[in-house]
């Protein structure tokens, strides 16, 4: 059976609440469990630098969204499970992709749309306060997504344009760039029409710049019990029908309870049970199933390293992926290796180690010294008061026969000698043989 590479991420931007987890983090977690599933699943930090301008709080989000997901039931053994900024191959194939992408396609994006109508509303520029990061959100996403060539990812429908865009730049690079090759795979959009998206405390979106969100393992029992008691409701007292259909209530009821327990709920509702206890039903429902996962997130915040280890090791296998697949994108744009010529065999002249080196002694008198090519000094010359006859002795003794040209001393030391002057001295601890080989290197290399 072929697997199905299915992506998504969070934004770590807050701290993680019941709309996330059941809008996303849990459809994610329960089909990574499948056996035809390759499932990828990452914290969008990068992204959260649109959103957040407080370093602590990303710092803090990513470590709390990480351990949500792995308490949430996330196998990091079975999937890839990264940070987003731990693999560089990203931000690179977004940058290539943006300088494909038309910024028409760009305008049309729900989210800069929306901060432009603000504007419009207050009277401002229509880009005041837009950001480079906002404006080019979904190309970013789109690298997110073609980089490990997702078949399908989980998203809201408040998402399914962002996905479109992807399905849309993946064409327009293969046609472009491919070659008759599909290079990246076009992705589809997965959404459970039955917990897409959650409705908050107001009966909007569940979310937090909304300030309406349920807590997930934030805080405790009686934190979630305070919160759900909050849920607006219609006017309608104890013993009235509820219509549960248009209920936010029965809408959060419905994401997490099986299908008798909905059906029991709905129908009680119908008869007239009162919101309150309605509100104290969807508490217990709730609490039996984070109550368990609470406890292991609480554990793996106490212990944040261990959290750091499992995402290293996701951000191997993710990269593991992605630098090869850069390269071949590299390769399509024209981001091309360069051959390199095989260096040409060196000269023996740049091969030459051994040599004089001329200098001037304390006295004004000119000298060389022979150089081994371990950089031992082997030889120390007479003085000489003109520098053109110290380099004349010195080439004189390149060509010297050595075996007759030496001269040993009594205390086992030794000069060489031209035309019976003792034209150099040996040097502590230097050899006959030494000096013959290191004049020999030097002859070899004229």
């Amino acid at each position: 059976m072929q697997r199905t590479r299915v992506l998504t991420g969070i934004t770590t931007s807050g701290t993680p609440h019941l709309g996330n987890y059941a809008g996303a983090i849990r459809p994610a977690v329960e089909a990574s469990r499948q056996a035809h599933v390759d499932a990828y699943f990452f914290l969008a930090d990068y992204h959260a630098l649109i959103k957040c301008d407080d370093p602590a709080k990303v710092a803090r989000s990513r470590l709390e969204i990480a351990a949500t997901w792995l308490a949430s039931g996330l196998d990091h053994e079975k999937v890839t499970f990264y940070r987003q900024s731990d693999v560089p191959e990203i931000p690179e194939l977004s940058w290539i992709l943006t300088c494909m992408t038309p910024k028409g396609l760009m305008n049309r994006a729900h989210a800069y749309k929306a901060s432009v109508d603000i504007n419009e509303e207050k009277g401002v520029e229509p880009d005041d306060g837009v950001t480079m990061g906002l404006f080019s959100y979904p190309i970013l996403m789109t690298a997110d997504i073609l980089m490990f060539n997702a078949n399908e990812v989980p998203v809201g429908r408040d998402q399914i344009q962002h996905l479109e865009m992807a399905r849309d730049i993946a064409q327009r690079f293969n046609h472009h760039y491919g070659q008759g090759k599909e290079i990246f795979t076009l992705p589809e959009v997965k959404i459970d029409e039955e917990v897409a998206t959650l409705p908050g405390l107001d009966g909007r979106k569940m979310s937090k710049s909304y300030g309406n969100t349920i807590p997930l393992f934030e805080g405790t029992a009686k934190d979630l019990k305070t919160a759900i008691a909050r849920i607006q409701t219609d006017s309608k007292l104890p013993g009235e029908p509820k219509d549960a259909e248009n209920s936010h209530l029965f809408t959060l009821y419905r994401a997490f309870g099986n299908n008798e327990q909905v059906r029991a709920f709905k129908q009680a509702l119908e008869e007239g049970m009162a919101w309150g206890q309605a509100k104290d039903e969807l508490f217990t429902l709730l609490e039996n199933q984070i109550a368990p996962m609470r406890e292991r997130y609480q554990a793996l915040m106490a212990n944040p390293q261990q959290i750091e280890e499992i995402l290293q090791v996701g951000a191997q296998k993710a990269r593991a992926y992605a630098q090869p697949f850069i390269q071949e994108i590299r390769q399509a744009v024209g981001l091309r290796a360069v051959p390199v010529a095989a260096p040409k065999a060196a000269s023996k002249k740049a091969a030459k180690s051994a040599r004089f080196v001329s200098f001037r002694d304390e006295q004004g008198q000119f000298r060389f010294r022979l150089i081994a090519a371990s950089g031992e000094e082997l030889l120390l010359s007479k003085a000489f008061a003109n520098p053109k006859d110290a380099g004349l002795s010195s080439k004189r003794l390149v060509e010297v026969d050595v075996e007759s040209a030496v001269q040993l001393n009594a205390d086992g030391s030794f000069a060489l000698q031209l035309d019976n002057e003792r034209i150099a001295e040996s040097i502590t601890g230097s050899t006959v043989e030494a000096v013959k080989d290191s004049l020999a290197q030097m002859r070899d290399s004229d």
